[in-house]
């Protein structure tokens, strides 16, 4: 009887201390969404798009609708100043295609499936090049964008090797030496992509955490392991998830970014991975882009390396 009132009156009590607080969500305006790239012996690529409301409908009509054409798009590298192409995913040349599947995370032979326009250019004289700034410009619908980014000097990775982890014999991660350059901000970006006859990758895939700075690090010369992103889901067993497997032939593009670029993608990443939970700090995700617009205008400088799972 006295904990059925103990109970009672603690319930009484929390019922007094409740408060009514009103929420007031601020109206959506819509934005527009830049996504850019650039990289070594490359052109740039640049897809447009509007922002989209949180509670608005999802799905490919939704997708198709959001993406903007008619935008005079210019990339400069100090030197040239070229105005880009509006080309759509059905006449893409060779190279750009490529960069066009990796952005919108479309294997390259489905991109003709889709009604998509990208601004590009056949000019070479503003093609990526290590060391080199380039400074882009967006004119739409009365309004200019800009945003810079620099292709940094790529950091090679000194090593790679695979080896067996938790007791497995034919299971392991994919390991690396890195010695990162002393005395100066470095970030680092992360893909691989397998090749394995019949069942390679159709494209470069992000890790879980990809992207990382030398905060901690700076100077160093360490070995690290990352996971393989395409044995990920539940449906792999516990002895195959997130492994290579023995005999497994992974390409590795381990690239350097600028500390804006870094910082968009860091922030990105965090937001994914915290997407849910009711704890999380809210994360804005930061832009390199002057004049209103969301998104990244993005320099990348990729080192390769192949990695043979052997012992």
């Amino acid at each position: 009887m006295e904990r059925i009132l103990y109970i009672l009156f603690l319930s009484v009590i929390l019922v007094g201390c409740t408060k009514e607080v009103d929420i007031e969500i601020p109206g959506f305006e819509e934005q527009l969404v830049i996504d850019g790239r650039i990289e070594p012996g490359l052109p740039p690529v640049i897809l447009l798009t509007k922002s989209q409301e949180i509670f608005a409908t999802s799905d490919i009509n939704a997708f198709m609708n959001s993406f903007v054409t008619g935008a005079t798009i210019t990339v400069s590298n100090g030197t040239d100043v070229v105005v880009l192409d509006e080309i759509c995913t059905g006449s893409l040349p060779p190279g750009v295609d490529s960069i066009a599947a990796q952005l919108l995370g479309i294997p390259v032979d489905s991109l003709t499936n889709y009604n998509i326009c990208a601004y590009t250019t056949l000019n070479t004289d503003v093609w990526g090049e290590v060391g080199k700034t380039y400074d882009l410009t967006v004119d739409y619908d009365g309004v200019s964008y800009t945003a810079q980014t620099q292709i940094v000097q790529p950091t090679s990775l000194d090593a790679v090797f695979w080896k067996p982890e938790d007791g497995y014999v034919t299971q392991g991660f994919s390991w690396v030496t890195l010695s990162d350059p002393p005395n100066q901000f470095d970030a680092y970006y992360w893909e691989v992509r397998r090749l394995n006859g019949a069942d390679s990758d159709p494209m470069f895939e992000e890790t879980y955490s990809p992207v990382f700075d030398d905060e901690f690090f700076d100077g160093l010369s360490f070995d690290f392991w990352y996971e393989n992103p395409f044995t990920g889901d539940s449906e792999y067993p516990d002895s195959v998830r997130w492994h290579y497997a023995l005999g497994d032939t992974v390409v590795i593009r381990f690239s350097k970014l600028d500390r804006d670029v870094y910082e968009f993608f860091e922030k990105k990443h965090m937001q994914l991975q915290t997407e849910g939970n009711p704890f999380a700090t809210p994360t804005n995700i930061p832009t390199n882009i002057k004049g209103g617009a969301l998104g990244i205008w993005a320099g990348f400088s990729p080192s390769y390396d192949t990695l043979i799972c052997l012992p």
